[in-house]
């Protein structure tokens, strides 16, 4: 039972939402690492319950599908047949809404078929109507998106080429050689926008913010328990925390479903007691010095007396 009090327990949610590594969450901190292990796994499971409970019955115009990858204990070509399906490559499905830049779900798992329509249930479970969606070039989407959405959903594709390099160096990198090529095209319906650079440029910023995605170091995930915890904090993190820079405010907040930007205190809270947090109550406003204080009826920043004849 994690007894740390709960401005140590914000301290090292903060500096892991952050990108921080767990050592050096530990030296920042002074908080015993495998406490901060404890702590995050707990509080990634409750960013799950929470993530499920609030993100339901949406209204979403376009949804943008991708996946991330990254790796659970080795990489994939040293996993062998007595390994499970927890060690080696691992993808976090995505589901992010166009306009509100809400992540509305997500699935960590191999990259398969079966994850893939597990994937796309719990997206049609959470949103009202058949959204727009857009996704990559995976060839397990199309049938996945018709078989959750039915045959009246629109979806398109992006598929992009890149330029084929046969060279020792070219098969070991983790990035794609350069693109040469990207196609559109409708799998199903008509759908108005095909594009997927809304999603793409999150996960940017889920590289960026988690450190188990962070390329060539040594702070990828050893647990696959652990890896699931830190998407789900990411997730809540992200919807319910950070102020979006081009939308002012938090994904959550423009999708709906809160109204206010939450923190870290208040994640980790909810996450750990399965409460949500009150609702602040409303700041009242001075009256402006340009609105004149005399009785009478006000037309915009005016008031309107009456007249000697």
């Amino acid at each position: 039972m994690n007894v740390l009090p709960r401005e140590k327990q914000v301290a090292a949610i903060s500096a892991l939402v952050e990108g921080v590594s767990v050592r050096a969450t530990e030296r920042l901190t002074g908080v015993n690492r495998g406490t901060i292990l404890s702590l995050g796994i707990r509080v990634g499971e409750g960013c799950l319950k929470l993530h499920s409970a609030m993100m339901r019955d949406l209204h979403v115009n376009r949804i943008e599908l991708d996946e991330i990858w990254a790796f659970v204990g080795k990489k994939q070509r040293l996993v062998t047949h007595d390994d499970s399906d927890m060690v080696g490559d691992q993808y976090t499905f995505i589901a992010l809404a166009d306009s509100a830049k809400a992540i509305i779900t997500y699935k960590t798992g191999k990259r398969t078929a079966i994850n893939t329509q597990d994937f796309a249930d719990d997206l049609r479970a959470r949103v009202i109507g058949s959204p727009e969606i857009s996704t990559d070039g995976f060839n397990a989407y199309p049938w996945c998106i018709r078989h959750a959405f039915g045959e009246e959903v629109a979806h398109g594709v992006v598929e992009k080429h890149c330029a084929v390099n046969g060279s020792p160096e070219a098969a070991r990198r983790y990035s794609p050689g350069r693109v040469t090529t990207v196609k559109y095209h409708a799998v199903q319906g008509a759908p108005e926008h095909i594009s997927t650079s809304f999603v793409e440029r999150q996960n940017l910023t889920l590289r960026m913010q988690q450190r188990r995605f962070t390329r060539l170091t040594n702070g990828f995930s050893k647990n696959y328990l652990n890896h699931c915890a830190a998407v789900a904090l990411y997730v809540a993190h992200y919807n319910l925390c950070r102020v979006h820079e081009a939308l002012r405010v938090t994904p959550a907040m423009q999708l709906g479903v809160t109204d206010h930007v939450w923190t870290i205190s208040e994640l980790v809270g909810a996450a750990l007691d399965g409460r949500l947090p009150s609702e602040p109550s409303p700041i009242p406003r001075r009256p402006s010095p340009q609105t004149p204080t005399v009785a009478g009826r006000k037309v915009g920043r005016f008031t309107v007396i009456d007249g000697g004849a």
